[in-house]
This record gives structure tokens, C-alpha cells and sequence, in this order.
């Protein structure tokens, strides 16, 4: 599932990963991307929840398509992403693919939520 997380900063795009991320959520959640994408700033604060299991039903494939569509071709776009999670392997991915990702990127647990929003809204 994917949601929309209320309570952001100005110009903060929060959301909210949990148990199977499932392509119809991918493709739901797209007008907001690119919503966000209006402001000319990309600012996100990803939330992992601690059931998140990965992807389900064409997750994999609408998140490919989201990646390659949206973020590749706004890429200066991307300021910074905070991910929020108490999930080790997230972390490690994290670190190990942040090069690729446009922007800054940052991991900060799940009881640091109010940080993440901060650093997002920062800079």
C-alpha cells in the first residue's frame, strides 16, 4: 500500500510504503509526483513502515516505469529524499545505490520522522 502522509513542510511531498507495494498504487500515486514536480522542487519524505514486504503485482514493473518516466527525465528536479525506516536492508540499498539517485538522499529511523521532514525542507 501507498499513501499520501498529511502534515508535511511547504513544498515537502510525504508518502507512506507498507506491506506489498502493488502497481495500480504506483500509477495512483504518479499525479501527485507529478503535481510536486510543478513547484519545480522535489522534496520527499518516504516512509517505510515495518510491515513493508516489497513489491507485489507489477509493482516492480510501474515502479521501473515511474523511475525511467518521471525521475529520469526531471532529474535537476530531485532536491531531497528522506527515507524514514527501521528496515536494515533499506538502509544498505540506500547507501549502496545513493549515486544513482538524483539530488541528496538521507535514512533516518523511524522514531526520527520529524528530523527527515526537517533535513527534506532544508537546503
Amino acid at each position: 500500500m501507498i499513501e499520501v502522509l498529511p502534515h508535511m513542510p511547504d513544498g515537502v511531498t510525504g508518502i507512506r510504503v507498507s506491506g506489498r507495494l502493488r502497481g495500480d498504487e504506483l500509477r495512483e500515486i504518479r499525479p501527485v509526483l507529478e503535481e510536486t514536480l510543478k513547484n519545480g522542487e522535489v522534496r520527499i519524505v518516504e516512509v517505510i513502515a515495518p510491515d513493508y514486504e516489497g513489491f507485489g503485482p507489477g509493482g516492480f514493473v510501474e515502479d521501473l516505469k515511474l523511475g525511467l518516466g518521471t525521475v529520469l527525465a526531471h532529474h535537476s528536479a530531485f532536491k531531497r529524499i528522506a527515507v524514514v525506516s527501521d528496515k536494515e536492508w533499506v538502509a544498505h540499498t540506500i547507501h549502496a545505490s545513493a549515486w544513482m539517485v538524483p539530488g541528496e538522499i538521507a535514512v533516518f529511523g523511524l522514531g526520527e520522522l520529524d528530523r527527515a521532514k526537517a533535513w527534506a525542507a532544508a537546503g
